[in-house]
């Protein structure tokens, strides 16, 4: 008995890497893709890299400009996020199995936060860019529209997970509703909560910087500017800025998840 179930999952292994394999051969044939000529042009990108793309003494008279777009987009994935983390635990509480309104609903709730979480984030800005245009409004929905249904997803798995015990407890001692979110839902997974924003607030930086190529504000707005008039100098200093906004954040984020988790 356990030899064929260990012959079946030897089988079905085998056959997800002979479609992964046949996937990649037909991707490989359809965009006449050349492993060759791809690994030969990666020595000539690397010096290419070395001899043109590193800041210069008259591209950091552009860092304050640069600074500035670069605090407007970690301002802008912070406020996007927070503003959904709010809403998405309005829902997420709603909905969830653990403390749900109807089965109805919570079917709903489920619904809504897979669309908006599973559009992409460069769709949902093309998308807006029919509504809103090119400025930062339509940079701030698109963020807020993804951090929205991950957020609600994340929240309401937490909510099941955490708080079930403490939540039968107080029902069974007649606790009202609100009674219940407030004393026990929120608190019990409150720090878990905080770390899921943290994580998308990362996440949502590095998704800012191609949503400002897109909508023409923040950071990514001034990269494509300078790459595209040649200045190759000042988008490496770009690149740089935001690669140590990243990490300073990713710092700052691990620490504080050390401290409530």
């Amino acid at each position: 008995m356990q030899a064929n179930f260990f012959i079946k999952k030897g089988l079905r292994q085998s056959l997800f890497f002979i479609i992964l394999i046949a996937l990649t051969a037909g991707a490989v044939v359809l965009t006449g893709f050349d492993f060759a000529v791809g690994l030969a042009a990666i020595p000539k990108a690397i010096l290419w890299g070395l001899g043109n793309f590193y800041p210069t003494a008259e591209s950091l008279e552009k860092l304050p400009d640069i600074f500035s777009k670069l605090i407007e987009t970690v301002m802008l994935s912070i406020a996007a996020t927070t503003v959904a983390g709010v809403l998405a635990l309005a829902l997420a509480v709603a909905g969830s199995k653990t403390m749900q309104i109807h089965p109805v609903f919570t079917v709903i709730c489920r619904g809504i936060a897979s669309v908006f979480r599973n559009i992409d984030v460069s769709a949902w800005s093309l998308i807006l860019l029919f509504s809103f245009g090119q400025n930062i409004m339509t940079g701030y929905f698109a963020l807020f529209f993804v951090s929205f249904g991950f957020l609600t997803r994340a929240f309401t798995e937490t909510i099941e997970e955490v708080s079930s015990h403490s939540v039968e407890a107080l029902k069974a001692v007649g606790a009202g509703y609100l009674s219940i979110v407030f004393r026990s839902v929120i608190p019990s997974a409150l720090p878990q909560k905080i770390s899921w924003v943290l994580f998308m607030i990362e996440t949502n930086i590095r998704s800012a910087t191609l949503i400002g190529i897109l909508t023409g504000t923040g950071i990514g707005f001034s990269f494509d500017l300078y790459y595209k008039s040649f200045n190759y100098h000042a988008a490496s200093l770009v690149v740089i800025c935001i690669v140590l906004a990243i990490l300073a954040i990713e710092f700052v984020s691990n620490t504080v998840r050390r401290l409530i988790l």
